[in-house]
């Protein structure tokens, strides 16, 4: 086991298990944003797995998870609009830590990977995935100044 793969472990089993816990329990306003941080916090798990590995094919997956993650959230978002309108989600603070979180993990594998195709890649990969959990726990929040509930 190396640090990858330790620090990997750490964000399973600490931010998945936790969110899992909050998708599981609770209001519908916790739920919904343990779901959306779910994939913000799988995303980088998987990213750290690839590098310790050495396996690419788990960054597709993450880059795959970094996409539909928060579409399936904007979807909820849209469904679940009267319900969260209602009690709107609050977790601005988990937001952009699951956020900086991401980016910290992004950046650090890409001073690891050194320049080339596969930085490229774990770029991109950071713009989905921190651009679209903002996008998403906006959404969840009541969404954008000047739109129709979302």
């Amino acid at each position: 086991m190396n640090g990858w793969t330790t620090a990997a472990t750490v964000t399973f089993a600490g931010g998945v298990g936790a969110t899992v816990w909050g998708v599981a329990t609770g209001p519908l306003r916790r739920r919904v944003v343990a779901q959306n941080l779910s994939s913000a916090l799988a995303c980088p798990g998987l990213l750290l797995l690839a590098q310790g590995y050495d396996r690419p094919s788990y960054v597709d997956l993450a880059l795959v998870l970094a996409l539909l993650g928060p579409i399936g959230t904007l979807v909820f978002a849209r469904l679940l609009a009267d319900e969260l309108h209602e009690d709107p989600p609050r977790a601005l603070l988990a937001t952009w830590c699951a956020a900086g979180f991401g980016a910290v993990v992004v950046l650090v594998l890409c001073a690891a990977t050194g320049p080339g195709r596969a930085m490229v890649k774990l770029l991109v990969i950071g713009v989905l995935l921190v651009g679209g959990n903002l996008v998403a726990s906006r959404a969840l929040a009541g969404g954008f100044p000047g739109s129709h509930r979302g």
